[in-house]
């Protein structure tokens, strides 16, 4: 990201008169401009303008003043990118996810590598609000986000721990990224690092069918989900509710699966169908049968995450395309590393929104330490940081609160010079014209 960044500041770099306007970033940088969207979604800041977060009139965080300018902040969202521009035509003309791909192949290798699954897993579909330009843009008037990205996901059941993703193009270029977008292909290519496991894979009726049961079979898989009447493994039994009770319930059995018609009130039908369940018991409290109780229990995973993430959403308004999908890995990140750092600390009750904020802190740390060293900054500033970051190193030295005044050692006597500052092991008084600045990590190995 810092590279390819970097290119982009490159291209614009003749449009500012000052070359300080438009300096390179580096990887220190990105991930503060990273903990700063962290914590605009913690405290519901994120659709503010960049402006409103920088003020100092007491109104805004003062955390985004003391990280860095405005026009920085502005500058570096604006140039933010995922690949090299240059070879993006040749890239695009086989994928159409080619401004970032490479990025969201890399963080989910990493979903996958740090967790293991609980035994039921949930696979849906979760839209991206978007309304720019976007070849592949889908309209869904059953979402509250109308228009969007379409993102697959494979999410853990119990814990909501994200696995696997992949985005929706639409048909792509004759090439290696062209695959099949068959419900039944999406399934297999999202579940296949769980393949010969045992677990329960849970999906709607969009992605459940009786071909895609025997599929899985051959995988070790089981599948529950809800049917759609048109299908034509559906006995004419099953799909015909006219003169059927409220509540009654009426099943078939398969060499490897199991279907239900159950009627919850009149003129509705809810069809199910489950590789997992091969009898026909019945809740007495409820009267649904037991399949679709075990349904209702693991569905909505998906769409449980998608509220998640929106609840501490780190999306900026942005006409990008590409950086909707890194805003909704951002999203998904949060989550999947709240949910490791639980499950690494059983012991400990800390909630999102602690761990979000604590998150951000550390991603902003080290710049701050590095600016407090910048003589620049007004005073007040630099007291500010030096009190968030705990400094004691050189870095602080001018800016501490010493009342007491000594001469200069490197001055002759004629001079007379009086000051307040003091080396920090030895304590020698020096002024500003003996004093030399260092960066908080050169201190900390002279020290070592």
């Amino acid at each position: 990201m810092a590279k390819y960044t970097n290119e982009q500041i490159k291209r614009i770099s003749s449009q500012f008169i000052r070359e300080r306007h438009c300096t390179e970033t580096n990887e220190i940088e990105l991930e503060t401009l990273l903990g700063l969207l962290l914590f605009a979604g913690v405290r519901k800041n994120c659709r503010l303008n960049a402006k409103d977060l920088f003020k100092t009139d007491g109104s805004s965080p003062e955390i985004f003043r003391l990280t860095m300018a405005w026009n920085r902040f502005y500058l570096l969202l604006r140039c933010l990118r995922f690949d090299d521009k240059d070879t993006r035509v040749v890239r695009a003309s086989v994928d159409k996810l080619a401004p970032i791909r490479e990025l969201f192949e890399k963080i989910i290798d990493e979903f996958k590598k740090y967790y293991s699954l609980s035994q039921f897993v949930t696979i849906d579909e979760k839209p991206e609000a978007f309304r720019g330009r976007c070849n592949f843009r889908q309209y869904i008037p059953s979402k509250p986000n109308k228009y969007g990205i379409k993102i697959y996901a494979l999410t853990d059941a119990k814990m909501f721990y994200t696995q696997n993703m992949e985005v929706y193009v639409g048909q792509q270029p004759a090439g290696v990224y062209r695959l099949d977008n068959s419900s039944l292909a999406l399934v297999l290519r999202l579940s296949e690092g769980i393949y010969n496991t045992g677990r329960y894979i849970t999906c709607d009726n969009f992605f459940t069918s009786i071909p895609l049961i025997d599929k899985l079979e051959s995988k070790k898989l089981t599948v529950i989900g809800t049917l759609r009447k048109n299908k034509r493994e559906l006995p004419k039994q099953f799909t015909e509710i006219r003169g059927r009770e409220e509540k009654s319930s009426l099943f078939g059995h398969r060499g490897n699966c199991t279907l239900v018609s159950h009627v919850p009130k009149k003129g509705k039908n809810v069809l199910l169908v489950s590789s997992m369940h091969d009898d026909v018991k019945i809740e007495i409290e409820t009267g649904k049968p037991e399949l679709i109780m075990d349904y209702n229990a693991t569905k909505g995973r998906v769409d449980t995450v998608d509220k998640m993430c929106e609840t501490y959403n780190v999306a900026r308004d942005i006409n990008r395309w590409p950086m909707v999908i890194f805003y909704s890995l951002m999203n998904e990140t949060g989550i999947n590393s709240y949910v490791l750092y639980l499950q690494n600390n059983p012991n400990k009750k800390v909630n999102r929104r602690t761990f979000l904020e604590a998150l951000s802190y550390d991603l902003i740390n080290s710049h701050l330490r590095r600016r407090a060293a910048n003589t620049l900054l007004p005073k007040t500033l630099k007291l500010r940081l030096n009190e968030i970051c705990k400094l004691d190193g050189p870095e602080s030295a001018a800016t501490s609160n010493n009342n007491k005044i000594g001469r200069c050692a490197f001055c002759t006597s004629k001079k007379n010079r009086k000051t307040r500052y003091n080396c920090v092991k030895c304590k020698v008084y020096f002024c500003m014209e003996h004093a030399l600045m260092v960066c908080s990590d050169c201190y900390s190995e002279t020290s070592a």
